[in-house]
């Protein structure tokens, strides 16, 4: 049997297809545009999103048997508000995860309402991304659009509605709404109240290896797929690609440098941090996990080449950088504001200590350090509840860079094992897939049998020393500057 794994990214929809012994057998990608209708806004066309994705299951199928195509399962971008009429029509462009038009909201949330009460409804704080956020952006904004909603929906769901006509989601993508009680699984009535809501307009809930349905027959049809391929619930972008790594069961921990940069680290049991630094979400193995998430990641590096050097070289960039450790250039890299730790929509990213003898090296190697050092102000606050880590999978666009991932193991001290196949969301979606129709029996069965580490990244003592010392400089830099932003 065969199973499609749907990665429904900020700049593209990512499709895989996986056999059921785990083995990849195609690979497809399709972009889509974003918007930027304001500065700090961020839109996108769900419409573009099912067109490309259709497009890129056909192409993808096209080589196989497809009466072996058994199942198809998603990971997706987070926290998207998509809001459909009555006739299941959508009303507005969604509004993304790094949107951060909802400031105004967002402090009432956290300042208002409190972040006591939130914590207590939700486990978590309010984060400009969050979708409850957005929903109280329509609310006020655009009552006219408000006064039409029928249904709300995060963004992989609507791919799920329109493939099987149900409105579902899974409880780690709801986990990042602010609109689920995460403790106990459930839509926290509080916050629906808070939002002007009905419990009606929003999706139900499923674990994320639970078949939701299957293919519409017009649906089917047009892909050239039976109309018994089931299609499994899925999972936030973070907690499939964990899945895809392996980082299921207690305490196994993955990095993702793609677009944004993640923490996640799986946990058998509920916790949340006393100053709700790290999200405390639901995870697709059918636990819980805690996530630490930088808004700018990979991207800074993309930004920084791309923009500013003007490259598309980056291993050429990164080839004569080896004097880690002992940088005088820091880079802040809150290129779109922050969410952990500080929770911050207003600061910015900026180089600090350039002199006359800076060189572009120095600059590359800071952005690299930058991001690294950042993923550790979670890593710390994980450490705060006693969570001991000892090593990491990676994943991401900039888990390709060898440098990257020495750096990455030396600022945090941990060993850092490398997958075979880094596919993230995709491959977690397609192993979903293959659990809900009984390929495997769990999602850790899965994982065990389908992910394989071939390579690990060592501390190196002395490095560790240097980068200890260079982080302890890095943690002054936030505070020093937050106010300019005000």
């Amino acid at each position: 049997m065969y199973y499609i794994g749907v990665d429904l990214g900020t700049s593209a929809v990512k499709l895989l297809l996986m056999d059921g012994a785990g083995k990849i057998v195609n690979v497809v990608s399709k972009e889509y545009p974003l918007y930027f209708p304001n500065p700090g806004w961020s839109e996108q066309h769900p419409e573009d999103w099912y067109d490309r994705s259709v497009e890129g299951i056909k192409e993808l199928v096209a080589g196989v048997d497809a009466s072996e195509v058994a199942g198809i399962s998603f990971g997706g971008q987070m926290h998207g508000l998509v809001i459909l009429d009555e006739n299941d029509e959508v009303i507005r462009p969604a509004i993304l995860w790094n949107d951060g038009r909802t400031i105004e909201e967002n402090d009432y949330l956290n300042n208002v309402i409190g972040k006591d009460k939130l914590s207590e409804y939700t486990a978590n704080i309010s984060f400009t991304g969050f979708t409850a956020s957005k929903i109280l952006w329509v609310k006020n904004k655009e009552p006219e659009n408000f006064a039409r909603i029928k249904k709300i929906m995060l963004p992989k769901d609507y791919l799920a509605y329109r493939l099987t006509g149900v409105h579902c989601t899974d409880y780690s993508d709801a986990s990042g709404t602010l609109l689920l009680d995460v403790k106990n699984k459930r839509w926290s009535k509080e916050m629906i109240e808070i939002c002007g809501i009905s419990e009606e307009m929003l999706p139900k809930l499923y674990e994320s290896f639970e078949k939701v349905g299957t293919l519409k027959g017009d649906v089917a049809k047009e892909l050239g797929l039976s109309d018994k391929v089931i299609v499994a619930a899925g999972a936030g972008d973070n907690a499939a690609a964990a899945v895809g790594t392996g980082t299921v069961g207690n305490g196994s921990c993955n990095i993702s440098l793609g677009t944004s940069g993640t923490i996640f680290i799986s946990n058998d049991t509920f916790g949340v941090d006393e100053h709700n630094a790290l999200h405390s979400f639901d995870h697709a193995d059918g636990h819980y996990h805690l996530m630490g998430c930088m808004l700018s990641a990979a991207s800074c590096n993309k930004w920084w080449m791309d923009e500013i050097i003007g490259t598309k070289d980056y291993a050429a960039e990164q080839k004569n950088i080896d004097k880690l450790g002992e940088n005088s250039v820091y880079f802040l890299p809150y290129l779109m504001g922050e969410r952990s730790p500080h929770n911050d929509s207003l600061v910015r990213g900026g180089f600090f200590g350039l002199s006359l003898d800076t060189t572009r090296a120095d600059m590359t190697l800071a952005v690299l350090e930058g991001v690294a050092f950042a993923i550790r102000d979670s890593f710390e606050a994980a450490k705060s509840l006693g969570i001991k880590i000892e090593r990491t999978k990676i994943c991401g666009g900039g888990a390709k860079s060898p440098l990257w991932k020495k750096i990455i193991a030396n600022v945090l001290n941990i060993k850092v094992d490398v997958i075979a196949a880094e596919e993230g969301p995709a491959l977690g979606g397609a192993m979903l897939a293959a659990v809900a129709n009984g390929e495997y029996a769990s999602v850790k069965a899965a994982a065990d049998a389908i992910v394989k580490v071939v390579d690990t990244v060592e501390p190196d003592e002395e490095l560790v020393k240097k980068y200890d010392e260079r982080y302890a400089h890095f943690v002054k830099l936030y505070p020093a500057v937050k106010g300019l932003y005000r």
